[in-house]
């Protein structure tokens, strides 16, 4: 767990997947698993669970609650864990938050209202009204192209100020934005778009919450270390790399793909749930070469 205040959750976190049995109930046991093997052989400091790539929209309220607790018990002593609590319905979001706490969570991801499409006065009421609610430290997840409102840089500006509102995970892809916002506060900044990770951690992202975390935790490390060191030689040359990786998983709904790596693997993944649907035998052998390309050899 990280004390580092610049860096709050980490830097190497992955938006973790929730592993399912064939027949689509949750595999607590393959959780586990799955979360020790990105902590202590995937180079991560730091999981995120129960985001959009954890299916968290279908899984019910006692589903997310045993899957947080089962990777808390696996790795919470040695990672942060940060719980996905949003919702676009804010007192079912609180709820959530106050559950994590309970259970022990180290902080929150607290996603953008989606579908209901709020002004930012009212962002502005929900996640104010969501950091009130616990102890814990809130990650704010600014993604347009999921919940279609942003997070303008006026409103990031005031939630700067609530003393447990403390980092962004961007996947806005308006780099303007968040220079703009990393020049008004001091909110830290994790790329939440793994394509965008080389230039946002340019100009002064901290961190990655990854999808590619999953396949390639030490290399997203090390570009994180190039950056830092002023060697953009090396860190263009690691984010080459990592390319056709970034190209691979996001072929179509990165979840779908990225199970599909994980079974391709031999780690815990299991199905998607409905309406997602699982990767066609033509994907899989594209993901194959995807793979190969991006250095990972089955």
């Amino acid at each position: 767990m990280t004390s580092d205040p610049a860096r709050p959750f980490g830097r190497v976190l992955t938006a973790m997947v929730t592993p399912l049995a064939e027949d689509g109930s949750i595999d607590l046991a393959g959780a586990q698993e799955l979360a020790a093997h990105l902590v202590d052989r995937q180079a991560h400091d730091g999981l995120v669970v129960l985001g959009t790539t954890g299916e968290a929209p279908t899984l019910s309220d006692g589903e997310q609650h045993a899957v947080l607790e089962a990777v808390l018990d696996a790795v919470g002593d040695r990672a942060t864990v940060v719980a996905g609590v949003g919702t676009n319905d804010t007192a079912h979001t609180i709820e959530n938050a106050r559950r994590a706490e309970r259970l022990g969570a180290h902080g929150l991801l607290v996603v953008t209202p989606y579908y209901n499409k709020p002004p930012q006065a009212g962002l502005l009421y929900h996640f104010t009204a969501v950091a009130d609610a616990t102890d814990l430290p809130v990650m704010l997840y600014d993604i347009p192209p999921r919940s279609v409102v942003p997070i303008e840089v006026d409103t990031l500006a005031r939630l700067a100020e609530h003393p447990r509102i403390v980092a962004v995970k961007d996947a806005k892809g308006d780099l303007g934005a968040v220079m703009r916002t990393l020049a008004r506060t001091d909110l830290a900044y994790y790329s939440g778009e793994d394509m965008l990770n080389l230039p946002l951690l340019a100009v002064g992202a901290v961190g990655v919450v990854s999808v590619v975390g999953h396949l390639a935790g030490p290399r997203l490390a090390e570009l994180i270390t190039a950056v830092e060191s002023g060697d953009l030689v090396k860190a263009r040359a690691v984010n080459e790399s990592l390319l056709p990786l970034y190209t691979g998983v996001f072929r179509t709904q990165g979840v779908i793909l990225t199970k599909a790596a994980l079974r391709e693997l031999g780690l815990p993944a299991g199905p998607v749930r409905p309406p997602l649907v699982d990767a066609t035998p033509e994907q899989v052998a594209q993901l194959r070469t995807d793979l190969a390309d991006g250095g990972i050899h089955l």
